[in-house]
């Protein structure tokens, strides 16, 4: 195996963060997938607050999912692509059907913790191979969620 990959950065360390962001496009794709569901199911009287909300995060979620795999692939690896594996991996349960908004804001709460720890996760790693493109990335998520995390915990009343 060569020292280093296409992008001058260790193979090796390229390949463990490689894992680590395959635990974290599994987590993306559960989460994704919920906030579907929500957006479809959601019922009551904020059913057009957030269906629009929820709408707005599902997408955003999908470009963070094909981000990360295209990281994954910079990096010289393959990321996973089926949800038999992504369940096994993931911290983030499968939802049942939910149409009550404030549960659903609940969930969703609780899959950005997730997100955002194995973020800070991969943020470390990065830093000791001085890999600043995943950095980056990871950063730029941190901020845009912490704050998306204040906004649905103040709907939250919390």
């Amino acid at each position: 195996m060569k020292k280093f990959n296409s992008i001058g950065l260790d193979t090796q360390k390229a390949n463990e963060l490689s894992e680590k962001l395959n635990v974290l496009l599994a987590n993306y794709a559960i989460f994704y997938q919920n906030t579907r569901g929500y957006h479809w199911n959601i019922k009551g009287e904020k059913f057009f607050e957030l269906h629009l909300k929820f709408e707005e995060l599902y997408n955003d979620l999908l470009l963070k999912i094909d981000e990360i795999a295209e990281r994954i692939l910079t990096l010289g690896n393959t990321p996973l692509h089926n949800y038999s594996a992504y369940k096994k991996m993931a911290k983030v349960l499968e939802s049942e059907k939910i149409s009550d908004g404030i549960e659903a804001v609940e969930d969703i709460l609780n899959s950005f913790g997730i997100v955002i720890s194995i973020e800070r996760e991969i943020l470390v790693l990065a830093a000791e191979m001085n890999d600043e493109g995943t950095n980056a990335l990871m950063s730029d998520y941190i901020r845009a969620q912490e704050k998306l995390v204040w906004m649905y915990a103040a709907f939250l009343n919390k």
